[in-house]
This record gives structure tokens, sequence and C-alpha cells, in this order.
């Protein structure tokens, strides 16, 4: 597996994910409540491009519930850290100040710790592992054991 790759591929999968699938779903009428249509067709649609992005990405690798497993992480993380560079970099292109920068650094604990992180962790892991097994499946190698006729 290529960190490389992955890491691209995991990157170009937040990018559509914050900007595609986020403006498609948009087009769902948004509701009162924290889990709404809107978002609920958000969270759908980011999970079917996440197993998506896991299927091209795995075609060049072997395939398997581990591998699968840490692509999700993989791309969680990834996006855990453009949000967080996204921000700096937002905070110093609109102040111009560090100071400004360092009493906004510790808002970002929260978000981290929030029910939306969780959401991430989800629709990046769930599609990602469940599209590895289904890849690795018919690649198990069955287990070696030797009958007494291919002994002698």
């Amino acid at each position: 597996m290529k960190i490389e790759r992955a890491i691209l591929v995991a990157f170009l999968g937040n990018y559509l994910v914050n900007n595609v699938i986020a403006a498609i779903a948009a087009f769902v009428p948004a509701g009162t409540g924290v889990i709404t249509a809107q978002y609920v067709t958000f969270v759908i649609l980011a999970m079917i491009l996440v197993a998506i992005m896991t299927w091209w990405y795995m075609k060049a690798a072997p395939a398997s519930l581990m591998a699968g497993l840490w692509f999700g992480i993989l791309g969680f993380v990834v996006s855990v850290v453009v949000a967080f560079i996204t921000g700096v970099s937002g905070v110093l292109v609109q102040t111009a100040s560090f100071s400004t920068l360092w009493s906004v650094l510790p808002n970002f604990g929260p978000f981290l710790w929030s029910w939306s992180t969780l959401v991430l962790l989800g629709y990046w892991v769930i599609p990602a592992v469940a599209m590895g097994w289904w890849l690795g499946r018919g690649k198990m190698m069955p287990a070696m054991s030797a009958s007494p006729a291919q002994t002698m």
C-alpha cells in the first residue's frame, strides 16, 4: 500500500465531500433540529463517495478489511488536518495577527470533541472497511494444512 497515493486519494475525497457532496445536499430542503433530511442526505452521499474512493485506491493495492480500515482512518486524519490548516490559515489571512491566531487555537479542541467529528469518522471508516472487506473477500488464502499424502 503506497501511503502517498492513499493520502492523495483521501485528500481528493475530502475535497469532493466538502464541496461537491455538500453542494448536492444543499438542494434538499433544510429542516429544524440536528438530524435533518439534508444532513442525512449529505452523510449518505459522503459514504457512497468514500466507498468509490476506497475502491479506486484499492484497485492497485491488495484489498482486505484491514487495508480498508487503514484507508478510512487515513481519510479521517486527512480531513481533520485539512480543517485545522484551513482554520489557521483563514485566521491569519483575515487578521494578519499571530496573537489572534493563538487566541483562536484552543477552539479547535472542542471542534474535535463534537458529535460531528464522530460522524466524520463514521463516513470515512464504515464504507472504507466495507469496501475493503468486499474487495478482499475472494482473496483469502485457505489454511495450509499438509495431508499425509502431501508429506510423502
